[in-house]
C-alpha cells in the first residue's frame, strides 16, 4: 500500500474523462483498476463534452455504465458526473472550442 497524504477515511478523487474509442474500453477500465490498486480512491467519470471544434466524441451511455460497473465491482468508488451546460455550449471544453472557431473565421 502506498503512503498518501490523506486521513484514514479520506479518498483521493480522480477525474477521468471518457472519450469514445480513446479510453472507454473494458481494457482501459482494467488498466485503471490496476493503476489504482491499493489507493483509497474515488473516480469521477466524466463523459466527454462534444463540440463543433473537436473530432472527439462522448461514449454511448451503455459504455459508460459498463466502465463504471467494472470499477464498482472491484471496490473502486466510481461516480458518473452529470453533464451540465451542454445545451448552451457551456460545458467543460465547449466554450474554448467555440472561441477557437470564432478566431479562425
Amino acid at each position: 500500500m502506498s503512503r498518501l497524504p490523506a486521513a484514514p477515511r479520506q479518498r483521493i478523487t480522480f477525474e477521468y474523462i471518457l472519450i469514445r474509442g480513446v479510453n472507454d474500453s473494458s481494457e482501459d477500465a482494467r488498466r485503471l483498476v490496476r493503476l489504482l490498486h491499493g489507493v483509497k480512491a474515488k473516480v469521477n467519470l466524466i463523459p466527454y463534452n462534444e463540440h463543433a471544434g473537436s473530432a472527439f466524441q462522448a461514449p454511448e451511455d451503455g459504455v459508460v455504465e459498463t466502465f463504471q460497473r467494472h470499477l464498482l465491482d472491484r471496490g473502486i468508488v466510481a461516480i458518473r458526473r452529470a453533464g451540465k451546460g451542454q445545451d448552451i455550449s457551456a460545458a467543460c471544453g465547449q466554450l474554448k472550442g467555440k472561441l477557437d472557431k470564432v478566431r479562425e473565421e
